[in-house]
């Protein structure tokens, strides 16, 4: 495997602090955690070429995926790792949302309160993408409609649950696995937590990653329509039962409406998911706010049972 890994840590401090993401002037307080698609994804559309690849992976020699010979290969772009300041308890993979990479959201990750975590932010291949009449953007998968009533790109969630796990599947025995993401990075956490209470991916495939705790902001459930079916029988039943879940949305979001995000709380909760909190804020528009993040930060505190040393 052949991609790249930006680190943050003690040593390059001053560099973060550098690139943290600036306050939203529009909005007292609200971080701007991806500036060329802050309020909408469809700002972008002239930004996403520059976030072509520069270091690639080949999916298609992952031992976690789809073991077609036809599958599409997809090659994802550079991943960003925060080091813990502290003793190392957990590991999260974040994902950036479309058009978006992997670098945003690991310099605001690397503001939180939480000595205890290790992030991982990865970048999404570049592809062609529905929505956007087939322009070539960064995204977990192929998305026409930024819901859960879309059809579902099957092949690309698979490729991309399958690397999220990969980048987990290297993490020590003792440390708590968790995934979380924004809008699209949100649709594979949450796809993510599905693959890992059935047991397997969308293909069949064993899905091997024991997950502690699992976030979605401003997101959506993709293959909603099947879920009920895959979560049967009494191990995944525990599965889901047990598997802590965050879903936060704004009312006031215009990209990925609101009605989406409670829709796969509910269809999540319908199915098993019994250990599910869906947070919901006024006002809240396609982006993210501290308060937000705050709840994040105590929903994983508590979930994961950080103890919150430095040493």
């Amino acid at each position: 495997m052949a991609f790249s890994i930006t680190t943050h840590s003690a040593n390059n401090k001053a560099k973060c602090k550098a690139e943290k993401p600036k306050r939203d002037r529009k909005r007292s307080g609200a971080f701007r955690f991806a500036p060329q698609i802050h309020r909408s994804y469809f700002q972008s559309l002239q930004g996403c070429r520059a976030f072509a690849v520069a270091f690639k992976m080949s999916y298609g020699s992952s031992s976690l995926g789809s073991g077609s010979k036809n599958a599409r290969s997809f090659e994802f772009g550079r991943t960003h790792v925060v080091r813990p300041k502290g003793r190392h308890e957990a590991t999260i993979v974040w994902l950036h949302g479309l058009g978006d990479n992997g670098s945003s959201w690991s310099q605001l990750l690397e503001t939180l309160p939480l000595p205890n975590i290790k992030w991982i932010c990865p970048t999404a291949p570049t592809r062609p993408v529905a929505v956007f009449g087939g322009f070539p953007c960064t995204a977990w998968f192929d998305v026409g409609d930024l819901s859960e009533d879309g059809p579902d790109d099957l092949e690309g969630l698979d490729a991309s649950a399958a690397h999220v796990a990969n980048l987990l599947s290297t993490e020590p025995a003792d440390i708590k696995l968790g995934i979380g993401g924004f809008s699209m990075g949100a649709a594979i956490a949450l796809y993510s937590a599905t693959c890992s209470a059935h047991g397997k991916y969308g293909n069949g495939n064993t899905y091997q990653v024991n997950l502690s705790a699992v976030v979605g902001l401003s997101g959506w459930l993709p293959c909603s329509r099947s879920l009920k079916n895959k979560i049967e029988g009494q191990v995944a039943a525990r599965r889901a039962a047990s598997l802590p879940l965050l879903l936060c949305h704004g009312k006031g979001d215009d990209v990925v409406l609101y009605k989406h995000g409670q829709k796969s709380a509910e269809v999540l909760t319908s199915t098993g998911f019994q250990n599910l909190a869906f947070k919901t804020y006024s006002g809240l528009g396609h982006y993210t706010v501290p308060e937000e993040m705050d709840d994040v930060c105590k929903w994983l505190t508590s979930k994961l049972a950080l103890d919150g040393s430095h040493s």
